[in-house]
């Protein structure tokens, strides 16, 4: 079998198919989601700690000089990521729950067979010898 073959074959299994199709729909999710955190969230919540925006909030380790840069940890950047990643796996998480309440199929309680005529006959059966052989001789 060629190499392009394989490949193809293993590139068109429909599981590989589902996963690329996921990847891609889950990063433009992303891509909203960070958005509204960034856009939506974050301003409020800057106004609430005084009108500071997350994205500024860094310590410089060491300062620029002459031409050098500074080296600066960003952590405010930091914050702002952890805020999207929280809210992107909230966000996740509610996606999942509606469709698992969407797709929930209610399980049919399976009535009780009726044994047939053969077991009940055989039951009794049973039951008239373990008599038999439980009476004092």
């Amino acid at each position: 079998m060629s190499l392009f073959k394989e490949f193809r074959d293993f590139a068109m299994r429909g599981n590989v198919v589902d996963l690329a199709v996921g990847v891609i729909i889950g990063a433009a999710f992303g891509k909203i989601v960070s958005s509204l955190v960034a856009n939506i969230i974050m301003p409020p919540l800057g106004l609430l700690i005084g009108g500071v925006d997350f994205k500024q909030f860094a310590w410089v380790l060491k300062p620029a000089e002459g031409e050098t840069a500074a080296v600066v940890m960003q952590y405010g950047i930091f914050l702002q990521t952890i805020f999207d990643f929280v809210i992107v796996a909230f966000a996740i998480f509610m996606a999942i729950k509606v469709m698992n309440k969407m797709y929930k199929k209610k399980e049919v309680e399976k009535p009780v067979a009726k044994p047939s005529a053969e077991e009940t006959l055989l039951t009794e059966i049973r039951d008239l010898l373990k008599e038999q052989n439980n009476k004092p001789l």
